[in-house]
């Protein structure tokens, strides 16, 4: 799966999100395009371009009149703009649009496996900078590192064998190691819909709506 460096996908050079991670357990293999380089996924990136400037963001009163024009895009370019030889995509591809099997929760089971998210996971060394607590940040938590090391910038890694958090200093000497937190193999395989965040520019020009003179 080829993905940008943004929400919810993650960030260029630091640890993988949980999204990812469920995604690497199934087996699915991760590709993260390289940061600011949008021509290294050039089809959808320009389809995002194109989808910007029909349905015009900026004159939009709210995120549910922005999305009704998106779906609405999304139609026409997937079943009315003609794409080969006089027809839609949809008429072009019609086996895209479903591969005809249904997802099943006992099939997803028997699929995933810890192994393959630990074994991602050990890929990574992300720096931190412990607080005056002793903590770092580690996904939507904080790992303990020790008061002894606050204000110290320190590597994070995570070691596979032992399913643990390794603090090393940043020439590698090790300094702590501490028990997998924030999630595990169950937490993973039950993620929940993240709803969408409200867009600040919509709530701000709202704001100057209801403060504008009638």
């Amino acid at each position: 799966m080829k993905v940008d460096n943004g929400s919810p996908w993650g960030s260029w050079s630091d640890l993988p999100p949980p999204l990812a991670l469920w995604l690497i357990g199934l087996g699915v293999e991760m590709h993260w395009n390289a940061p600011r380089r949008p021509q290294h996924n050039g089809v959808v990136e320009h389809s995002h371009d194109t989808a910007q400037r029909w349905a015009d963001p900026e004159s939009c009163g709210s995120v549910a009149e922005l999305q009704s024009r998106l779906d609405r895009e999304d139609a026409v370019q997937r079943e009315e703009y003609p794409y080969l030889a006089g027809m839609s995509r949809l008429q072009a591809h019609p086996g895209l649009l479903h591969s005809g099997r249904e997802y099943r929760r006992d099939g997803e089971e028997q699929l995933w496996s810890w192994s393959r998210v630990a074994a991602h996971l050990a890929e990574y060394a992300v720096t931190r900078k412990v607080d005056s607590s002793g903590k770092f940040g580690l996904y939507q938590g904080k790992g303990h590192a020790g008061a002894r090391l606050k204000g110290r910038e320190v590597l994070v890694q995570f070691d596979p064998d032992g399913s643990e958090w390794l603090i090393t200093d940043l020439n590698g000497a090790e300094l702590c190691r501490r028990p997998l937190t924030q999630f595990d193999a169950q937490s993973l395989r039950n993620l929940p819909a993240t709803p969408p965040r409200p867009d600040e520019r919509f709530k701000a020009k709202q704001t100057r709506q209801d403060r504008s003179p009638n």
